[in-house]
């Protein structure tokens, strides 16, 4: 009878006859997720922080010795590294400007009623889905001066995009933008239609222009979410790696990242790289701290 009367009770009410409560049941979920964070996220994190204020190399046996902010100091104080930063900037700025002026125009156009607009849009969104490699490699071989289409079509001979020192990142810039459009076309379009449609009915009572309806009612209401798109695009194009890496080897697009990984992996220098990820981690932190804040006086109009 007990056991009768126990099935006939919601999942709730039967953990709390078996003596669980809310508290419980939470704690049963989250416990570990925290244990796992705390494993592959925290514990890293906090073990490389003290490998950045050492003299540690992976690539031989010798102790680590602790030499407090020499790490810092010679890396702040590193031209070349300053170098590297100014060509990841250029590089986020093309690449972020691109994606938000080719993913918001795409998504004006997408924001209407027409025949396969969901098939449009799916097909679309594949360059996002891809494999970087698989681009990067893919969009190498559209720019080869040999047989590429790019310089067919442009009619541009034998110019070698990746291996010219001044077209080499504007390049690679393209490729990102080619590939993370949709993103940011997904989210404004999910932007747009959100925008009450009374609005644009009431402006065209009072023949309000194209421009000054999307200048007044489309941008404004848009703008949250386009800022939260280059939040998150801002972040991932400072950390790009493979793009820049497959496509091209030139000085002009050795990207923060790339210095960051053949500090640490060729010339094995492990403390003074740990150090210069986490410059680079401040870095992201203090810009995307300046976009929420932003962002936060945006949506308080």
């Amino acid at each position: 009878m007990a056991m009768a009367a126990m099935t006939r009770l919601d999942p709730q009410s039967r953990a709390a006859a078996r003596g669980w409560s809310d508290l419980s049941i939470r704690n049963l979920f989250i416990l570990p997720t925290l244990a796992f964070l705390i494993v592959f996220n925290i514990f890293p994190l906090i073990y490389s922080l003290g490998y950045s204020f050492t003299d540690f190399r992976a690539s031989t046996n010798a102790p680590a010795n602790f030499i407090g902010l020499k790490n810092y100091r010679d890396l702040l104080g590193d031209e070349f590294i300053w170098n590297n930063f100014v060509v990841t900037a250029k590089y986020v700025l093309v690449s972020v400007a691109g994606q938000v002026l080719v993913g918001f125009g795409i998504a004006l156009l997408l924001n209407r009623a027409f025949p396969f607009k969901g098939l449009v849009t799916t097909l679309l969104l594949l360059p996002m889905m891809m494999s970087m490699a698989v681009v990067g490699l893919f969009w190498k071989l559209l720019y080869d001066p040999s047989w590429g289409i790019i310089n067919y079509i442009f009619r541009l001979g034998d110019f070698a995009w990746l291996s010219n020192r001044d077209a080499a990142l504007y390049a690679v810039a393209i490729t990102d933008i080619w590939m993370w459009s949709p993103f940011v076309m997904l989210l404004s379009l999910a932007g747009l239609s959100a925008v009450p449609k009374h609005l644009y009915e009431a402006a065209a009572i009072d023949r309000a222009g194209k421009w000054y309806t999307f200048r007044r009612i489309t941008l404004p209401l848009v703008a949250p979410i386009l800022l939260i798109a280059i939040i998150f695009r801002t972040m991932e194009a400072f950390k790009t790696f493979d793009l820049a890496y497959i496509m091209s080897s030139q000085d002009t697009t050795e990207l923060i990242s790339i210095k960051l990984y053949k500090m640490a992996f060729q010339e094995w220098q492990t403390g003074k790289s740990s150090a210069l990820a986490y410059i680079v981690l401040i870095m992201v932190l203090a810009i995307t701290n300046i976009y929420v804040k932003y962002l936060n006086r945006v949506k308080e109009r």
